[in-house]
């Protein structure tokens, strides 16, 4: 639940949502036992609110597949909903002790500078990381845990994307892209930062933040509605959107309410 809370979304924020989320629903048959109107509201601000959705999906399958206990193996993991090969790999390793790389956007930046000496692009992962990956991984599963941890924390406070701090850096002696003098430094930077004012995201989330905010089971009314943003065609785009989502429900007369 905690690696998927804090995918896009910084751990600080995450922690206080996911100890909520643990004494409400402490196994996956109690999440799936829970309304979807619950869910989305205890999802709060976190952001990308259809993770929850995913969550609660994934929490019906473990309690039905695997008997209410997640899985230890790679591919049943990545059959669930909103596992991916990160948050599977990162699961295996982290919480079942399994040697696997884990490949995060930090994880391949650290890996691909040290070793390969170059800059790391980003996007998607491409098998020669993951061949890289897997050839500097300690043999023994307790030291790649820590490892893929150390890389990790390397790439998020040291060899930063933009300034990396490589007189602080552990690696410095035997780092190819040092030695080179950080050829491209900085333009593995290929996705600019999202505003947030203004965009969709924004409407979204006042929509759903004022249907949170109702007591259960009622609905927002259409003029209601209508005073959360100035800009009509905007937000009937956004109600439409979320309700495509399955995040709320439209109601005949204009009003929604969160799914029930």
């Amino acid at each position: 639940m905690c690696e998927v809370m804090s995918q896009q979304t910084q751990m600080s924020r995450v922690v206080p949502y996911w100890q909520d989320w643990m004494r409400a629903w402490p196994d996956a048959a109690a999440l799936a036992q829970a309304s979807t109107a619950e869910v989305i509201t205890a999802w709060g601000r976190l952001g990308y609110p259809r993770r929850a959705l995913r969550l609660k999906e994934c929490a019906v399958q473990v309690r039905d597949r695997f008997d209410n206990q997640l899985p230890h193996t790679y591919e049943e993991l990545v059959s669930l909903p909103g596992i991916g090969d990160y948050t599977a790999s990162a699961m295996l390793s982290f919480a079942y002790g399994q040697r696997v790389p884990v490949l995060d956007t930090n994880i391949r930046r650290v890996l691909t500078r040290a070793f390969a000496g170059v800059e790391s692009h980003g996007g998607a992962t491409k098998p020669e990381d993951r061949q890289l990956a897997e050839a500097v991984l300690p043999q023994g599963a307790e030291q790649a845990a820590v490892w893929n941890q150390a890389t990790m924390e390397l790439g998020a406070l040291v060899c930063t994307a933009k300034s990396p701090a490589c007189q602080d850096c552990p690696l410095a002696g035997v780092c190819a892209f040092l030695a080179a003098g950080r050829p491209g430094l900085g333009q593995g930077r290929t996705r600019p930062r999202q505003r947030f004012q203004g965009t969709d995201r924004q409407v979204r989330g006042l929509i759903l933040a004022a249907l949170r905010e109702l007591p259960a089971g009622e609905s927002l009314g259409q003029a209601d509605i209508d005073q959360l943003w100035p800009d009509a065609a905007q937000l009937g785009s956004c109600l439409a959107s979320l309700d495509e989502d399955g995040l709320i429900e439209i109601e005949p007369g204009g009003g929604a309410h969160l799914p029930r």
